[in-house]
């Protein structure tokens, strides 16, 4: 009686860890998303790196948007202003861009076709809140 419940009792203990042993692992299915994220960084990458000095801030805002928040320059040649622009793909990703300022009788200090005279290096900060 008891060989009779052994044995199918047995067959289900490797039945079991049979399957569990053929599962896929985590790492080999996260191994797409991973890559998808790599190629999405790069296109995002190169896309921030297109912007270069010599360009307007209307080239900017097509692939940034501002941050709040405006710095006058101090020690330049000329007068100008830095500000923080975000990705439009994720506003973690940033540069900071100083512009050639032309004033206007009114005093507006920003026009579309402001120069770009430095950019920096693109970098990652968490979003700011006011």
């Amino acid at each position: 009686m008891i060989r009779r419940l052994l044995v199918p009792v047995l067959l289900s203990i490797i039945a079991i860890g049979g399957t569990a042993s053929f599962q896929p692992t985590q790492s080999a299915s996260s191994e797409p998303c991973i890559q998808d994220h790599a190629a999405w960084l790069t296109q995002v990458l190169k896309k921030m790196e297109t912007i270069k000095p010599g360009m307007t801030r209307w080239d900017v805002l097509k692939v940034f948007r501002t941050e709040e928040g405006v710095h006058r320059t101090e020690g330049l040649p000329f007068p100008g202003f830095r500000e923080t622009f975000v990705s439009q793909d994720c506003p973690y990703f940033k540069i900071d861009i100083e512009f050639k300022m032309f004033t206007m009788g009114g005093g507006v200090p920003f026009r579309n076709d402001d120069i770009i005279v430095k950019v920096s290096n693109p970098y990652m900060q968490f979003a700011t809140t006011n």
